[in-house]
Order: C-alpha cells, then structure tokens, then sequence
C-alpha cells in the first residue's frame, strides 16, 4: 500500500508543499538549491553515474521534496508515490509528528552506544514488545541486518537449546525469497543476479531440500516436509515472508503457514517470519502472519517501523529464544540509539492512531476493485 497521508497535519503539509510551487515563477518553478542539493534533474542524475558505484538502475526521476504521497523532482514537476520507498514512507513522507519527534531528539541525545544505557530505548523494547504481542527485542538498524541477526539467534538456540551438533545448524528459506543484500540473505536466495560472483556462498543456509539441489518452492508445503523429514533434527529455523515482495506480490495459500508452524513445531525447529516488507500495516492486519493465525517465535521489522525518518530495524521474540544470545555476542552501535527509538515509537503510534490497519484493508479492496473493472491487456493477473 502506497503511503497515504491520513493525518490532517500531513495533509496540510502536502498542500502547503505544493502551494508554495504553484506560486513560483512558472508551472515548473524550481526548488531553492544548496551545496547539500543537484541544480537540476541531469545534474543529479550525472553526478551520481559518475561518483557512486553503479549497483543501482534508478528510474529516471529525482525526488528533491516530498509531503504525504506527493515527491517532487528539483524542477517542480510532482508526482505521486506508489513505491513508498519500498513500504517504509507507509506513514507518507515527512509526516509531521514525525519530524517534529526527529528534530526534538536530534537537539537532545543522538547517540549512546550500547555500552551505556540511555533514557529512550527501554521505553521502545517496552512500547514495541507489548504493541506486536512478544517478550523482548532486539534493536538493529537495516532490515538485512535484522535477517542476520535473526539468523544468528537460530543457530544460538539450536546449539545451546535444542541440541544440534556443532556446526551442523541448518536454516531453510525458500525459492525466489528476498532477505537482504548481506552475505547470508544471498547465501538463501535464489535470484542469479544477487549471487553471481560473490561466492562461495554460508553453508546450510539455502532455499534448497537439505542434501539434494531440489528448491524449495514457496507455498509448496510437499517440499517442506520433505525438507523436515530429511534433515529435521539438525534444522533450527525456517525463515519465510508471509507475502513474497520482490518475487512479485506472491500470496500463499491460506494454509501455507499454518502448515509450517506445524512442521516447526514438530521438528522443534523456529519459524522466522520476514514482516520487513509486508508487515505494519500494509495488509489489512497489523503484521501479515495474523491472517494465518499462527504466531512466530521471531519476527523481522523494518522500514515502516520509523516511516522513513531513521533507519531502524529489530528482531522481536520469546524470552526463552532471545536470551540465548548473551551478553557481547552481538551488537550494533547505532541499534537501540535514542534518536531512532523516539521516531518508531511515534512513527507506531500513528499507524495506530490514524487506524492505518483498517484504512489499508479498506482501500486494498477499494483498490482491487477497481483494478478489476480496467478492460486492459497490461493488466495480467489481479491478486488476491
């Protein structure tokens, strides 16, 4: 779901925004530049070909401004946003109670470290445990280091809880998943152009039936059993998204994690839900797996989770799993800082205070409806 302004300060922001354009010189009037901002459109467009590794192939459209749903490129023309920066502006750009949070910590404390306490993060593990219904946290910032945090803390508790041999640890994923960019997340994909030539890829971490090369298909629950019967006792974790994002918008059936869940419980082994992208909101539950009516013992948050402002990213589970990771085993200097936990704590409070939950089930309908009645060969397959 494409961010959608609901608030009325945000609304009010955006109209502002594009007010103040319209009464520049000309339909087209431009920005007021700075050293930190491209003159223009190209310049941007040339500079970053020229100095930034080429490990992106943007669209060619340069976002100087943006409000709500509405970005605008540095010569004034505007557009609206319909890739939300990939889900993590679900709250629209530059929400105002958001930038009023960012700047009133940014003035007090940015960062501590995790070697000292600070007077904010507790008040996030507290709100955000108790928001999405788990016992502690774990504070990281990307959502690939949320991965291979969640990674770790598999392996942890296979060794030190359930017993796996040394070594012998494995975590499933399945075909065409996205975790990441990291050196675990492209150990489990299976996407050609993620691994080529970054091998030689993390051992029993893989979207492949343990001791075959057959993949593990998504939504295939035959190929999951046949992965817990033959390597059950040594698999510690399945990781999965409830929806797959980069695949293609790929919707399982409704039983698919249920499926799951019951296979993990089986085998002892962790189910890992990936909510990076498909979670806070975006799919008429406030996290995706709530439509399966199961419960994770780990869940991955990201991007929404500080709508755009800061990047902020954590690993939420059960007190029995999370406290196998002891104390120096893992970390992050930025995660848990003050300045990022002000912002997704606010930046939650809004999605449910704006209702953003209902809201997204109520135009995902509208939405698919309306989808359904364009007589159009470029529409293909409308999902449900």
């Amino acid at each position: 779901m494409s961010p959608i302004a609901t608030d009325k300060a945000a609304a009010a922001s955006a109209q502002t925004a594009k007010t103040s354009l319209k009464s520049a010189s000309g339909p087209a009037a431009s920005f007021d530049c700075s050293r930190f901002h491209a003159s223009s459109s190209s310049a941007a467009i040339n500079a970053e070909h020229q100095y930034a590794a080429h490990n992106y192939h943007p669209l060619p459209v340069v976002f100087a401004r943006a409000a709500g749903t509405t970005v605008w490129d540095p010569e004034g023309h505007s557009y609206l946003d319909f890739l939300s920066a990939y889900s993590a502006v679900n709250q629209g750009h530059c929400h105002p109670e958001l930038v009023r949070v960012l700047v009133d910590q940014a003035s007090t404390l940015t960062l501590s470290s995790r070697a000292f306490y600070n007077d904010v993060f507790p008040k996030f593990a507290e709100f955000v445990t108790k928001f999405f219904g788990f016992d502690m946290v774990l504070p990281m910032n990307t959502g690939a280091e949320a991965v291979e945090t969640a990674i770790k803390i598999a392996r942890k508790w296979g060794y030190k809880t359930k017993g796996i041999p040394h070594n012998k640890a494995i975590v499933l994923s399945v075909e065409n998943n996205f975790h990441g960019r990291t050196f675990a997340a492209i150990s489990m994909s299976s996407d050609p152009e993620s691994r080529d030539n970054y091998g030689p890829y993390l051992p029993l971490i893989g979207s492949t039936i343990p001791g075959t090369n057959k993949p593990i298909p998504f939504n295939d629950k035959a190929a999951l059993r046949e992965s817990f019967e033959k390597a059950g006792p040594n698999i510690a974790a399945f990781l999965v998204e409830p929806i797959q994002g980069e695949a293609g918008i790929v919707v399982p059936d409704d039983d698919y994690l249920r499926e799951a869940r019951a296979l993990c419980d089986k085998h002892r082994s962790l189910l890992i839900c990936d909510e990076i992208q498909t979670g806070i909101a975006r799919t008429g539950k406030l996290l995706c797996h709530e439509w399966s009516g199961i419960k994770p013992d780990l869940v991955l948050l990201g991007k929404a989770i500080s709508g755009g402002m800061y990047p902020v990213s954590c690993v939420l589970g059960s007190r029995d799993v999370m406290l196998t990771i002891e104390p120096g085993t893992h970390g992050s200097t930025y995660g848990g800082n003050p300045l990022g936990c002000a912002v997704a704590i606010r930046a939650l409070e809004i999605i449910r205070d704006e209702k953003m939950v209902e809201r997204a089930e109520k135009l995902g309908h509208q939405f698919r409806a309306g989808l359904a009645a364009i007589d159009s060969p470029m529409i293909q397959v409308i999902r449900v």
